[in-house]
This record gives C-alpha cells, sequence and structure tokens, in this order.
C-alpha cells in the first residue's frame, strides 16, 4: 500500500465518526473525510458482535483485500473507515467488494 496509510488513533477514528460524511448498506458504513495530504488513510472497524476474533480477523482481511484492489478508483487525500455490520460475516467476497464500491460512489470518493 504504497498510496495508502492506514488510521490507528481512537481520535483519528472518532473525528470521522462525527465530522465526516457516511454512506451505509446491509454489509458495510463507510465514513469519509478530507484530510488534506496527498494520500489516503483508511481504518477498520469489526465489532465483536460479529464473532470470535477468527471471524472479526476473516472479516477485516477481507475488507483490507477489497480496499487494496480497488485503491487505484477511489481520489485521493481522504481519511476513510470502513465498519462491518453483521450481515458481512457471511457474504461473499465479491459483495463486500460491490458494497464498499457503492458506498463509497455515494459519497463521491469514487474516480
Amino acid at each position: 500500500m504504497n498510496s495508502a496509510s492506514t488510521l490507528k488513533k481512537n481520535s483519528d477514528f472518532h473525528r470521522l465518526y462525527n465530522r465526516g460524511k457516511a454512506s451505509a448498506n446491509p454489509l458495510v458504513v463507510v465514513y469519509c473525510r478530507k484530510n488534506g495530504r496527498d494520500l489516503n488513510r483508511i481504518g477498520y472497524t469489526v465489532s465483536k458482535k460479529l464473532g470470535k476474533a477468527v471471524t472479526r480477523n476473516r472479516i477485516r482481511r477481507r475488507m483490507r483485500e477489497v480496499y487494496r484492489l480497488n485503491m487505484h478508483k477511489l481520489k485521493k487525500g481522504f481519511d476513510i473507515v470502513a465498519v462491518a455490520r453483521s450481515k458481512t460475516a457471511d457474504a461473499a467476497y465479491s459483495e463486500i467488494e460491490e458494497a464498499f464500491l457503492k458506498a463509497c460512489a455515494e459519497l463521491g470518493i469514487s474516480e
């Protein structure tokens, strides 16, 4: 991921939740906000309500792969948080990818 870095700080996540734009669908909620840089920063949230660690990590890996393969389709200069919803645990990879890209298009961050 040469043109993106990850969000790690809790304050960054809360800033997006409170001040960012959001788009939701049954599989994923995507928050975004301009960051004033020439690269994207992304963070992933998977709640303990979705399952044990194995399940949560599988969901997180799939969401990271969706972003990695599609980051060239997104505009630069945004902080993005992808939040997995309960149906994500049983969804196929292609469904997660479609939901993420649809949410990004609704937010206007896809090219």
